[in-house]
């Protein structure tokens, strides 16, 4: 299915937004994920299913800084 992940369209068998992360090798521990600009639970990416069409947008979380 036709996905866009961080602004770029994939073509991506996923059924869950973990299929995604795992699909990414993205640890879901070290982000926050946006799917049609609603952030998901953390609780619910297994359970939170994606469509084609949807725009899912990773935000990493950053160390560092003075």
């Amino acid at each position: 299915m036709q996905l866009t992940i961080n602004g770029k369209p994939e073509e991506l068998q996923a059924d869950t937004i973990m299929d995604v992360l795992k699909h990414k090798d993205v640890d879901p521990h070290m982000v926050a994920v946006e799917l049609n600009t609603q952030i998901v639970e953390r609780d619910q990416l297994e359970t939170t299913n994606v469509r084609a069409g949807d725009k899912i947008e990773f935000l990493f979380y950053m160390g560092g800084g003075a």
